[in-house]
């Protein structure tokens, strides 16, 4: 699924139509009555962590300041690799380009508003899936032939035409009315409000720092591509526990996630394209064997890593003495 830096990319397509009316409404999800959404306002937009959400209010309602807001979040996007929390210097300078899709993510339970419980104040909650997008004032359209030899265009889930004669087309994505975002921005790594010291203390946990990374309450908008090439970038382990490293290789690697993600929202704003060094590769930019394995909590959700055994040795005890794991 789309990590933080595509879904931010995906709330600044949204942002200049806040404000406006939508006057026709399309789409093919189930989930939600699309139509619910006709003659709406749109409100507010806001992104946190892996997840949009799109305020409605009637349209004879009034604008209020999320307006403003959308501007500021630009702003704020821009400067998205000066956290709030912490002033060290980023130590990596990853060139990476990390792939717009990763496999579907398990998420955790949450309660939906009745598809008819449209009305003030209420957010629609989009969760993007393995090839999820928006588009602004255009369709998406085949690249390649499907199973089938069609060259049928992709089918937008959603649709919304604005008075404005714009319109916005949403891909592959689940839906859900939620009364309010339920998000934490101080555990979302491209927000100024990022707390560096709660993610490192995350970070310290006696588990394989590679399932602590994708814990969404300390790293929102991590995802499993960020993670294998961050772990690269700080030659660390995927299966090394966090209680084992050094603080300064913890700070190294909070960094390195730092910076990645924010060199990834910037090429991305930029339509630029940036060089993976780890994620999906069978050698290291120093010409090592990569290794791939499936790793995950017991009784969690498994993600496929890619680790190079030479420039990430694990630490397998205390005492400083590290070896490959196989």
């Amino acid at each position: 699924m789309p990590e933080g830096p595509s879904v931010r990319k995906f709330q600044l397509l949204t942002a200049p139509f806040v404000g406006q009316v939508v006057a026709k409404v399309g789409g093919s999800s189930r989930k939600i009555n699309v139509n619910d959404l006709n003659a709406l306002r749109l409100q507010d937009s806001q992104v946190h962590g892996k997840n949009l959400y799109l305020a409605f209010v009637a349209a004879e309602g009034p604008i209020g300041p999320p307006a403003e807001e959308a501007v500021l979040q630009r702003e704020a996007v821009s400067g998205a690799s000066s956290p709030a929390q912490g002033g060290q210097e980023q130590v990596c300078a990853p060139q990476a380009h990390p792939q717009d899709e990763e496999p579907q993510e398990l998420q955790r339970g949450r309660s939906a508003v009745p598809d008819d419980a449209v009305g003030p104040g209420n957010w629609l909650r989009f969760h993007f899936g393995l090839f999820g997008s928006i588009r602004a004032n255009e369709f998406s359209r085949a690249n390649k032939a499907n199973k089938r030899g069609d060259w049928k265009d992709p089918t937008p889930r959603l649709v919304l035409h604005f008075e404005s004669g714009g319109f916005l087309a949403f891909y592959n994505c689940r839906m859900h009315w939620c009364s309010s975002p339920r998000a934490n921005p101080a555990s979302d790594i491209l927000s100024v409000e990022f707390h560096r010291g709660r993610a490192l203390d995350a970070l310290h946990a006696p588990d394989p720092i590679c399932y602590t990374l994708l814990d969404q309450r300390y790293f929102s908008g991590l995802g499993n591509i960020i993670k294998n090439e961050i772990l690269y970038l700080a030659k660390i382990h995927p299966l090394t526990q966090g209680c084992l490293l050094a603080l300064s290789d913890l700070e190294r690697l909070l960094d390195c996630a730092v910076q990645f993600s924010s060199e990834w929202l910037q090429s991305k704003l930029q339509d630029k394209r940036l060089h993976l060094q780890i994620y999906q590769k069978e050698q290291c930019p120093l010409g090592h064997a990569v290794m791939k394995g499936t790793f995950g909590p017991s009784g969690g959700f498994k993600r496929l890593t890619w680790w190079c055994p030479q420039c990430q040795p694990a630490v397998l005890s205390g005492d400083e003495d590290s070896s490959p794991v196989t």
